[in-house]
């Protein structure tokens, strides 16, 4: 029996959606290939009874995208659209070098970035994560589809948001799909909070995002250029190029705009927020729009983070350059990186850790002893750190292990609703009427699968999937 494919295109003009969607049928397979125009796109196959059930669901899929506005084109005769990347002139710093103690070389300008206790993960344009303990071991290697923007924590999980318009799941032993984003958002920056996600744009836009990847709201910000997403239990904080804006996550709702220089970057504590600026300054905001504090540099600001509750605050600019200031705003010091200027940083136990434009993720020590050590001239050797040879990258993956026994786990199903695919959970002791957030590309209609643990959100109102996932068959 012989394929049947049916290819249709979205593209609209003024950057609008650019994408496609194939559906292919194969006797009773159903292929389904979908992303931005250009890309390999995301591809899920589901099997079906026999050829008849193939073909309808097929046709259904094609009437509901025919419907949104795609029609029928040829593969290749349009374009890629072009995915914004910063572009930072970096020169050399002047300033004495700072105490590196080590520095790992991704092999692309990195932008993400995250550290906790167990190690530290860099992520590149290429693609490429990569996990090194604080030992400076080199540890795993993910591979996602395309250039991986920034890096984020939302408790116990760890997501990814990538130039393909997608958001992965980071937390176990391979990445799974956690969001799909619009196509015609071009992420510049992203962060998460229970479940929530705020995604800001090349555009100056921001949405909030809910555990199941539909949009609680979107709406244009001030300015364009939307580097600065941050979100914490009431609202979203974004930066553009107009200034920094605080909205209710839940509706969408303006609570305040200060105006500041154009925001390059942003972090946050407990009870304030920070934006590094084109101005060569880091603003501090309280939560309620107050400016409380400005910490001076000598150049365009591209990276900033704290110390816990901001006892210090430290920035990267665009001249391979780093600072520390106090909480008052008195600058402590100011010492050359070595490696390019700072995209990203984070610190963590006296240790400032940085991604660059070189591709370098760098540690320094920012301890007071080597920090007056280094405005003396005095210096640690640089290690440099190498993943070991052949260690092979763990590529996004939608198959999942297959278990015969219902053992030790949370039971849960995927059923459709309303045209979409829901998971709620099986097991006594937990609310039937609740979803589950579960990764995306394994999702299978009437599939059980059994998960290690399933964690009540925060808010309350849905579950979360953590750990090892294994279908039940």
């Amino acid at each position: 029996m012989s394929q049947e494919t049916t290819y249709l295109e979205l593209s609209e003009a003024d950057g609008g959606s650019h994408k496609f969607y194939e559906v292919t049928v194969d006797g009773s397979e159903l292929t389904v290939r979908y992303g931005r125009i250009g890309d390999q796109g995301q591809v899920k196959r589901t099997s079906f009874a026999n050829p008849d059930r193939a073909r309808k669901e097929a046709a259904k899929k094609v009437g509901e995208k025919v419907r949104k506005g795609y029609a029928p084109a040829v593969p290749g005769q349009r374009q890629k659209r072009s995915v914004s990347r910063r572009q930072i002139v970096s020169t050399r710093s002047t300033a004495r070098r700072a105490p590196v103690l080590w520095r790992y070389d991704s092999g692309a300008p990195a932008f993400g970035i995250f550290v906790d206790r167990q190690g530290c993960m860099v992520g590149n344009e290429h693609g490429v994560i990569t996990t090194l303990n604080h030992d400076a071991e080199v540890v795993q290697q993910y591979r996602l589809p395309d250039g991986v923007k920034c890096i984020v924590a939302d408790d116990d999980w760890r997501y990814a948001g990538c130039d393909d318009g997608n958001v992965y799941d980071i937390s176990g032993k391979v990445p799974r799909l956690a969001y799909r984003i619009a196509p015609d958002i071009d992420i510049y920056w992203l962060d998460i909070y229970d479940g929530v996600l705020g995604v800001s744009d090349s555009g100056g836009g921001i949405a909030a995002i809910d555990h199941e990847d539909e949009f609680i709201w979107r709406r244009q910000g001030h300015g364009s250029s939307g580097w600065m997403v941050r979100c914490d239990v009431d609202a979203i904080y974004h930066g553009a190029s107009k200034g920094v804006t605080s909205y209710d996550w839940r509706t969408g709702q303006q609570r305040w705009h200060q105006r500041t220089s154009p925001v390059l970057f942003g972090w946050q504590e407990p009870g304030a927020v920070y934006a590094g600026t084109s101005a060569s300054q880091v603003a501090r905001l309280s939560k309620q729009g107050q400016s409380e504090r400005i910490y001076q540099c000598d150049a365009p600001i591209y990276s900033c983070a704290t110390a816990p509750g901001g006892e210090y605050v430290f920035a990267g600019d665009s001249s391979s350059s780093v600072y520390c200031f106090d909480a008052a705003g008195n600058r402590l010091w100011k010492l050359g990186t070595g490696c390019g200027s700072a995209y990203s940083m984070q610190y963590h136990e006296q240790r400032l850790y940085i991604v660059t434009t070189t591709g370098a993720l760098a540690c320094i020590d920012a301890s007071e002893p080597a920090i007056h050590a280094a405005q003396q001239g005095s210096v640690p050797e640089v290690v440099d750190v190498k993943a070991p040879p052949r260690m092979p990258a763990v590529l996004p993956s939608t198959t999942v292990e297959i278990t015969h026994v219902a053992g030790d786990g949370v039971l849960v199903e995927c059923v459709e609703e309303g045209g979409r695919l829901r998971i709620h959970v099986l097991s006594d002791g937990y609310r039937r009427d609740w979803l589950v957030q579960f990764p995306k590309g394994i999702r299978e209609p009437r599939a059980r699968y059994l998960v290690s643990e399933v964690r009540e959100s925060g808010r309350g109102g849905f579950y979360r999937a953590y750990g090892d996932i294994r279908r039940l068959v």
